[in-house]
């Protein structure tokens, strides 16, 4: 017989010995003489029988089965979106030509500074009303009519505020006595221009938007939280948020909000999660699967993550039944935390389970079904 098909049947020997172990049948020992080591008696499928020396070298360790408290772990699906709270609209505050556009899409800006400057006539006037005013007041200054010329100029300045200069701003108007051509056009956050609506040259109408800023140091999640989960989420749980752009990476962030109603479709409620994002590695519309902590904890059996293999398509330990014997046990797992996983079904407390070796072990297995197959030749 071939050396690939001998193997391909070996694999299914070794997976028909799972199967055997899975629902409790007994078969011969894994190893060709576990029958003679184990004194003529015949062990459970899957069973791997090694030597004191065999056991040592391999670095096998075991540890037995606890119970821990462990904090439940809530799975949700999402997608990140913007803070609306963390968004502008830049507008024009008076209409008038768009001299000059200093800011595009994608630019990142600070906060104050000059995106853009508009010739507006009533800017020009406003401010030599206030030019006008400002002279009246110190031409009058010390009569009579100082009051009614101090309270004009007030409301000379109470006029041009609406155009966006701070009061600061005015005082440096009537020291200089001079009026600006251009209205200036500024930021009021800081962040990244995220659309631009206006082209240098065209005119524009008073409130006309001509960008959008959005602060993406801190997004959220929206994510869609199951029925059968709400009795267990209320904002400000911790939450684990990853992405499929950055695999093996977490964003921390905190759950904000649960929603008020129900999509009955789906049977789901909304939840936000606020999370930071300082290096802008998140990017608004990507998909996440975000992983919340319950408050409330529970007994269960676990052992530590290491004892768990990937094996036939499921997930096993190895439970040591001897000083040098080994068994096969498949298990269903839960929740994992602080580095150990939850054991829903296949072990009880106290019985020893493979945490260091498990590779040797399996290997065993596989020269055994091999043994058997060559001594079928």
């Amino acid at each position: 017989m071939k050396r690939t098909p001998m193997l391909v049947l070996a694999l299914a020997v070794l997976a028909a010995a799972y199967s055997s172990a899975c629902t409790g049948g007994k078969g011969t020992a894994a190893g060709p003489d576990a029958a003679e080591e184990a004194g003529h008696v015949e062990a459970p499928a899957g069973t791997v029988v090694l030597t004191p020396e065999a056991v040592a070298g391999g670095g096998i360790a075991v540890e037995p089965v606890r119970t821990s408290e462990t904090a439940r772990t809530i799975k949700a699906l999402g997608e990140l979106e913007l803070d609306p709270r963390r968004m502008a609209v830049v507008s024009a505050r008076s209409s008038g030509r768009l001299e000059r556009l200093s800011a595009y899409a994608g630019d990142r800006v600070a906060a104050g500074a000059v995106l853009a400057e508009i010739t507006s006539p009533e800017y020009l006037a406003a401010q030599m009303e206030v030019l006008q005013a400002a002279a009246r007041a110190e031409r009058l200054a010390g009569g009579p009519d100082e009051a009614a010329a101090r309270s004009f100029l007030e409301a000379a300045r109470r006029k041009l505020a609406p155009f966006g200069p701070a009061p600061a701003e005015i005082d440096a108007l009537i020291a200089s006595g001079q009026a600006g051509r251009h209205l200036a056009v500024r930021a009021p956050i800081a962040g990244i221009i995220l659309e631009s609506k206006a082209l240098a040259g065209a005119f524009v109408a008073d409130g006309a938007e001509l960008l959008t800023i959005g602060d993406l140091s801190t997004l959220r999640a929206r994510v869609h939280l199951i029925e059968k989960d709400l009795a267990s989420v209320k904002p400000g749980l911790a939450a684990a948020v990853s992405t499929q752009a950055y695999p093996g990476r977490t964003f921390a962030g905190h759950l904000v909000l649960v929603g008020a109603s129900m999509d009955t479709a789906t049977r789901t409620v909304e939840g936000r999660i606020e999370l930071a994002n300082y290096d802008g590695a998140l990017k608004p519309g990507m998909y996440v699967e975000a992983r919340l902590a319950a408050a409330e904890r529970r007994p269960t059996l676990t052992v530590p993550v290491s004892a768990v293999q990937e094996f036939a398509g499921g997930r096993i330990v190895f439970v040591r039944t001897g000083a040098s014997s080994f068994v096969l046990r498949p298990v269903e797992t839960g929740e994992t935390s602080d580095g150990r996983i939850e054991i829903l079904s296949g072990l009880a407390e106290g019985e020893a389970v493979v945490t260091a070796g498990g590779f040797l072990l399996k290997s065993e297995l596989m020269k055994a079904s091999l043994g058997d197959e060559h001594g079928h030749d």
